[in-house]
């Protein structure tokens, strides 16, 4: 087997030279004390000349995570993030929730409190906080949400312990591993390390369905009148969508996209029949007698609409079960246990051999029709904003579409309204993880745009989420870091969420009567526009309808042609 031989000082070099090797690119860091040997690695590289991975930092823990999640939804490759001990991971817990509910593989490492108290080692305490920040059990407070943790105890295991935490963080489904790597095992000098080149520790594996449960699927499908296919995330691998258009037209089988996480489907398609949301779940959904759930978690919400009792349903997904969510209680007649952009194919051959034309036909018929009527009615209802005052969140959808194009991706967090914006292609869109750790979209457009810097990046946020986003920590990033991005704040003053939740639950309760709803406003609301400014980007107020798609132009002018970042606020209701 082949071995490579490197020569460093320290055990933290050694560390960095291993995901060098391993393919790692970027290094997201918020530093403390316990960094002192990678400050010290890194300074190693650079005068060496050595430019991966490239040490990217980011002054907030969750902003750090969430820009890793944004740059492996681009590249496809694991991500490798280092904060501070407990305070640093108490800090991004609620980022690495979000990287869990996605299936992203993120190499969560923090530094471990010096173990030693005296004796003459390198990196010993010598530092207030380093009594204080040492925990019993420093993993505890995010283990439910990595799939695997550890600390490095000695250098010689170093090597393995990189490779174990790649491997499980990219084994199927992906997700987020933690690694504790305490200040004096990183400081140990030590004068070479040996490597495996290339490493044998691979784990990709296609995982292909059971042929019998295919033709079960198929079975079903082709029996139904009514059948429907229900997705949120398919589009993540992009030649799923190709396929999902293959099996929609094999049996004109309609499609809904539930929550959608991603260009799913394409929304010119006559067999897409529209969006599910909380608040608007789809008529789709109660009339189907089969549906087909691809790579999705919440496929309806039983307590306000949900499929006839005689309807069959299959569920397909790497985990059709969700197993890591401890409740989740949708019926499945069919589980397919595979990934989408492998089964679909299949999927769609065992149709074919089963449908009738004519039935295909009449389907089709319907489905153009109400393409049709659908797509009028929200034309006209954004049309009808384009004179109110605030800024109607449809119109202001249908204006951001009107700039974006193949060469954008749009990074949304809450407000966009898909029926208004749908993205064009695979791979222009992402949205806030299902687990709803406010704050994820400004960090992971800037970490997308770190990764496609060759594309146009827009964030739409809410006013809440640009707030918890930790926007002084984003925007010194976005010009630390070179990263041009235009972000529109849907302002509304106010947790649409907390006011819905609220009216839902106590629909003729006390707030409801009295139009009052406490802990719910976000007014006075700050000038956001002028935050951007105190980091030379471009900012600007919009009130009037009929003024944003000139800000919008401004605003993208300044990120495309002058390399600024430049932020919207837009005053807005829903």
């Amino acid at each position: 087997m082949p071995t490579k031989t490197l020569r460093v000082e320290t055990v933290a070099q050694a560390y960095l030279e291993i995901l060098r090797e391993r393919g790692i690119e970027c290094f997201f860091g918020n530093a403390g004390t316990d960094f002192a040997s990678i400050i010290d690695a890194f300074a190693r590289f650079a005068a060496e000349g050595k430019t991966a991975p490239r040490p990217i930092l980011v002054p907030h823990e969750f902003v750090a995570v969430s820009m890793a999640h944004g740059y492996y939804a681009v590249t496809g490759q694991p991500q490798v993030v280092m904060v501070h001990v407990t305070v640093g991971t108490a800090n991004a817990v609620g980022a690495i929730i979000n990287a869990a509910r996605t299936e992203t593989p993120v190499i969560f490492t923090a530094g471990r409190t010096p173990i030693t108290e005296d004796g003459g080692l390198r990196g010993a305490r010598d530092t207030h906080i380093h009594w204080a920040q040492e925990a019993f059990d420093q993993a505890g407070m995010l283990r439910e949400f990595v799939k695997w943790d550890y600390e490095l105890r000695q250098a010689v295991q170093l090597e393995a312990v990189v490779d174990r935490a790649l491997e499980l963080a990219m084994a199927a489904p992906r997700g987020p591993v933690y690694l504790m790597l305490p200040r004096e095992v990183l400081a140990q000098p030590i004068s070479e390390v040996t490597i495996r080149v290339p490493s044998r520790r691979q784990v990709t594996s296609r995982r292909f369905p059971d042929p019998a449960r295919i033709e079960e699927a198929a079975e079903i499908l082709a029996a139904a009148r009514a059948p429907l296919i229900v997705t949120s995330w398919a589009g993540r691998v992009p030649a799923a969508v190709q396929s999902l258009v293959d099996l929609a037209d094999a049996g004109s089988i309609g499609v809904v996209e539930a929550n959608a996480v991603a260009m799913n489907f394409p929304a010119d398609h006559p067999c897409h029949v529209g969006y599910a949301f909380a608040a608007e779940p789809h008529p789709a959904i109660t009339e189907a007698d089969a549906i087909l759930v691809v790579d999705c978690d919440v496929p309806w919400f039983p307590s306000k609409a949900k499929p006839k009792d005689e309807a069959k349903v299959i569920q397909l997904a790497i985990d059709p079960f969700f197993s890591r969510y401890p409740m989740r209680s949708y019926p499945c007649d069919v589980p397919i246990a595979a990934e989408p952009v492998v089964a679909l194919p299949l999927l769609v051959e065992a149709v074919r051999r089963r449908l009738r034309r004519k039935d295909v036909e009449a389907r089709r018929e319907h489905l153009v029709a109400a393409h049709r009527a659908a797509r009028a009615a929200w034309a006209g209802a954004a049309e009808a904003e384009r004179s109110r005052t605030p800024i109607g969140f449809q119109w202001a959808a249908r204006c951001i579409h009107e700039v974006t194009g193949p060469d954008t991706i749009v990074v949304n967090e809450y407000p966009l309204d898909l029926r208004h914006a749908p993205p064009p292609v695979p791979g222009s869109y992402m949205a806030h993880p299902p687990s709803g750790g406010l704050g994820w979209g400004f960090g992971a457009a800037l970490g997308t745009k770190l990764a496609a810097g060759d594309k146009t990046v827009i964030a739409t946020l809410g006013d809440g989420a640009y707030i918890f986003a930790v926007p002084t920590a984003c925007h010194y990033a976005a010009r630390m870091h070179d990263l041009p991005l235009l972000t529109v704040v849907f302002n509304n003053g106010s947790w649409d969420a907390v006011k819905a939740a609220t009216l839902s639950v106590h629909p003729d309760g006390w707030a409801a009567a009295t139009e009052t709803i406490p802990l719910s406003s976000l007014t006075p609301s700050p000038r956001y526009e002028e935050i951007v400014r105190a980091f030379d980007g471009y900012g600007e107020r919009v009130e009037a309808p009929d003024e944003l798609p000139g800000a919008l132009q401004r605003g993208l002018k300044a990120v495309r042609e002058e390399r600024r970042q430049a932020l919207l606020n837009l005053v807005c209701r829903r």
